[in-house]
């Protein structure tokens, strides 16, 4: 069976905030439109449509740098 078209996001377990500050022109007001995306190693459009997104286990932190 045939996965269905995800979309990028933080609810992703390969996708995290861009560690550089302001990387996507964001600064630090978190209006951010990149992240990370772990698995293709390079920032991607965040809401861009994904085949490869796989949903983050509840209680899973995206990473130690996207703690507030």
């Amino acid at each position: 069976m045939e996965r269905g078209m995800g979309f990028c996001d933080l609810g992703c377990r390969h996708a995290s905030r861009p560690v550089e500050e302001g990387v996507d022109g964001s600064g630090s007001c978190r209006t951010f439109v990149a992240l990370f995306c772990s698995l293709k190693g390079r920032l991607v459009h965040k809401h861009m449509p994904c085949r490869e997104r796989e949903e983050r286990p509840p209680g899973e932190l995206t990473a130690t740098r996207d703690l507030p």
